[in-house]
């Protein structure tokens, strides 16, 4: 499941890390950026909830026109377990604020987000080119996601293979792909694969950039 964005003629295209319930955190980056609301549009690489304050915050962004986000596993999680499956897997991995709220309320705003996110997005940016955004690993062939397989879905869900090995190798048929799922001191590159999820909920880092910026730093 990819949905395709084409340029935004209007504003500016912002691309955010895994916020996990640090609402707060983002308006402010928002704030500092005179992020327009109107005519910008903001990416996030998926995990809104989970571990920070205000996870059903982040989760109800998905109801304004400017905000996308792909699925991260943290949401996988909590589908899951308000089906009666992985529970205690998600209550030993964030999903704890659970607890303090009304369970229909939760599985209601979250099933709502959850339909409305792909596991990609294919964003056109200037100059004709394409920047991808998936939560944890891209595939080798872009292309592989018009044919998404369970196998496929996983990796974009869950896997650290290109970061624990150090990969380098570009994805091929995307000009750059941005993920998130491991945290890194900073941003940084592997071939033409960003990685820019810093850890908000316990470095109060959130990285909030320009989409174009991505391909800048190939």
């Amino acid at each position: 499941m990819i949905e395709r964005m084409a340029l935004n003629t209007e504003g500016k295209d912002y691309v955010v890390g895994d916020l996990h319930g640090e609402y707060d955190r983002l308006m402010s980056a928002l704030e500092t950026l005179e992020f327009n609301t109107a005519v910008d549009r903001l990416f996030a690489v998926g995990d809104l909830i989970d571990r920070g304050p205000s996870s059903m915050q982040c989760l109800a962004l998905m109801d304004n026109p400017w905000f996308f986000s792909v699925r991260g596993n943290h949401e996988a999680m909590a589908v899951n377990a308000l089906k009666g499956r992985m529970w205690n897997n998600w209550q030993e991995n964030g999903g704890r604020w659970v607890l303090k709220e009304n369970p229909p309320d939760v599985s209601r705003v979250l099933n709502q987000a959850w339909q409305a996110m792909p596991l990609a997005y294919e964003i056109e940016v200037s100059g004709g080119r394409r920047v991808g955004i998936v939560h944890a690993n891209p595939p080798a062939r872009w292309s592989e996601l018009d044919d998404m397989t369970e196998e496929v879905e996983t990796r974009l869900l869950w896997s650290r293979r290109r970061h624990k090995t150090g990969d380098t190798t570009p994805v091929e048929g995307i000009d750059a792909v941005i993920v998130g799922h491991t945290v890194v001191g900073s941003p940084m590159m592997l071939g033409n694969v960003r990685y820019i999820d810093t850890g908000a909920y316990h470095t109060r880092r959130l990285t909030v950039e320009p989409l174009d910026q991505v391909l800048a730093c190939l």
